[in-house]
């Protein structure tokens, strides 16, 4: 991607690997929709993407953010996560979760205001790859994470 680009260009590079990018969350994530349109009021609200996990039986919105991570960010998708809730929400699902992919984020920021507590977690993405040590020592602390949990 260029220096600039909007969200819906970050989002149609996601979609233009969707076949990729699902296969990468696991076999249990399944697609649902793209700028999902919800109505609160007679207002028009837009779920960036919408998927839903079998295994974990929810419903998952991704909302993507071009730069760092804003307080507002989080009413955000806590206002889609309700909706979901209310009009989405199958019996015997678990509530909806939700993930911001912002461009920047402050862990002081996520602390503070206790995303993971209201089932939103954040997420940074990458406009262009790091290193390959980098890259090398991150694969290598996360293999060893997902080691420790099993």
């Amino acid at each position: 991607m260029n220096d600039t680009y909007s969200e819906k260009d970050l989002e149609s590079a996601i979609l233009a690997h969707l076949q990729n990018f699902i296969m990468e969350l696991g076999s249990d994530f399944a697609f649902l929709a793209r700028q999902k349109r919800i109505t609160i009021d007679n207002v028009d609200y837009y779920i960036d993407l919408l998927f839903y996990h079998r295994k974990l039986k929810r419903l998952i919105a991704i909302e993507l953010k071009l730069g760092k991570f804003k307080v507002e960010h989080k009413s955000q998708i806590e206002l889609y996560l309700r909706w979901l809730d209310k009009h989405e929400r199958a019996e015997g699902e678990n509530s909806p979760m939700g993930i911001l992919l912002c461009a920047e984020k402050s862990d002081s920021l996520v602390e503070l205001l206790e995303l993971g507590n209201s089932g939103i977690h954040i997420a940074q993405y990458l406009t262009e790859l790091p290193d390959k040590k980098v890259l090398e020592v991150q694969l290598k602390k996360s293999i060893k994470l997902a080691k420790e949990r099993l």
